[in-house]
This record gives structure tokens, C-alpha cells and sequence, in this order.
């Protein structure tokens, strides 16, 4: 089995401001074949159990699919492709930015300020789409006077129980899957 290797610079397609379209030439034994990906920028989201037992997720309107879904919090690492880009040609901590913004978003999504946030794991997208999330666990929290949300956001506060938060998952009412089956995984530890 020959497995593709890089074989030149990526060449950007497109570009917006959340999304870009990559494609890379790759070597794959004697020929070469251009490998098109999209990347985003990753994002990061918490588990945050709290201090009675239960686990916090948000009630957040997505336009995406034109509703209502349950989620963890969270949120972007980088606001733009272009400060992710730009900070990838640094060789900076990218775990260590994604607790950054797991730490702002716990603020402004639950109005939280977290004290210990460990990370708890990381989901790579896959299939010619690069797009990580970094879950963490927020053990220790104290609480602040609320939200702190940007314009356009409706998003709800709903302590859930770890009962009721697995089932969600399984029915489909946490519709973002790779959430759910992080969410699945913490509590089945």
C-alpha cells in the first residue's frame, strides 16, 4: 500500500472568513493527484459538571439548521482563518489557545469564570474536512452575574441531569454528533 505524501505548497482556493478550500499535490507512488480539503478553525467546547451533580448544557439558536439545538458550551479558538493561519506559522501551543478559549467562553456562554478546565479530548472532523475540537472538563468554577453573549446569539443556560443529558444524546436532541458522543464518553468513564 503506498500511502500520499505532500509533495509541493498547499494552494488556497477559497477562502471566507470561517472557511478555506486547500488543495494540496500529493505523491501517491509514481503519480501525483491534488488532494482538495476544507480546513476551519478549530473550536473548543466544556463539560462542565456542577456542584450538585448535573451537567451544563446551552439551549442555542443555530442558524445553520434553522432552530433550536442543545450543546455543550463554546465556541471558536480563532475568530478568522487568517489569525489561525498566521498563528499556525509560529509553532505556538494550539492546546494552550484552545484553554484560552475555553476559559473566555465558559465567561460569555454560562457566565462562568473557570478555575481548573483540563483538557479532556480532542475530535478530529476527518474526510477532507480539518476542523479539531478540544473538550474540556471544567472542575471548579465560580459563578459570575451572567452572559456575556455577541449579537445575534440566543443562547439559554440548562443544567441537565447526567440521566437526562445521555439521553439527549442518544435521541438526538444534542444534534452536533461529535458533542454527543464526547459528551457519551465522559459520562460512561
Amino acid at each position: 500500500m503506498v500511502i500520499p505524501i505532500p509533495s509541493g505548497p498547499e494552494k488556497v482556493t477559497y477562502q471566507g472568513k470561517i472557511i478555506e478550500v486547500v488543495e494540496q499535490p500529493m505523491r501517491v507512488g509514481e503519480k501525483t493527484i491534488n488532494f482538495e480539503f476544507a480546513r476551519r478553525a478549530p473550536g473548543t467546547r466544556l463539560i462542565i459538571p456542577t456542584h450538585d451533580g448535573k451537567i451544563i448544557l446551552t439551549k442555542e439558536y443555530r442558524p445553520e439548521i434553522k432552530d433550536y439545538d442543545f450543546r455543550l458550551p463554546g465556541g471558536k479558538v480563532f475568530d478568522t482563518l487568517k489569525e489561525y493561519n498566521s498563528f499556525l506559522k509560529t509553532n505556538g501551543d494550539i492546546k494552550a489557545k484552545a484553554h484560552e478559549a475555553a476559559v473566555k467562553e465558559a465567561r460569555e456562554e454560562v457566565g462562568i469564570v473557570a478555575g481548573d478546565a483540563e483538557l479532556f479530548g480532542i475530535s478530529k472532523c476527518g474526510t477532507t474536512v480539518e476542523w479539531d475540537l478540544y473538550y474540556f472538563v471544567v472542575r471548579s468554577y465560580t459563578e459570575e452575574t451572567g452572559q456575556d453573549l455577541e449579537a445575534g446569539e440566543d443562547i439559554a443556560v440548562v443544567p441537565t441531569t447526567l440521566a437526562n443529558a445521555k439521553e439527549m444524546c442518544l435521541d438526538g436532541r444534542i444534534q452536533e454528533e461529535r458533542s454527543a458522543l464526547m459528551l457519551l464518553r465522559y459520562l460512561n468513564r
